[in-house]
């Protein structure tokens, strides 16, 4: 599979997860752990991640997330374009 294709699946579904879990949160419903959704970011979803958190209004408090999802983007984007352009 094309990393393209990957990072485009991963930030979708990242998307996806983080979205359901704040509606999971506005509707006492049941919830997706934090492990999960960082997990996600750091599985390639820090995109998708940051879309989600600005978007839906999410874990915007955490500091885990406030910082480390940028964080987690920008080291991202550095092998990203490690692994596309430099190697």
């Amino acid at each position: 599979m094309s990393l393209r294709y990957y990072l485009a699946a991963v930030n979708i579904l990242v998307f996806l997860l983080y979205g359901w879990d704040k509606y999971q949160a506005a509707h006492n419903g049941w919830r997706i752990s934090e492990k999960t959704l960082l997990a996600g970011a750091l599985l390639g979803g820090g995109p998708g991640a940051l879309a989600a958190m600005r978007i839906f209004h999410h874990k915007t408090r955490k500091a885990a997330f406030r910082f480390g999802v940028p964080v987690i983007l920008v080291i991202e984007a550095a092998a990203y374009v490690y692994l596309k352009f430099v190697r």
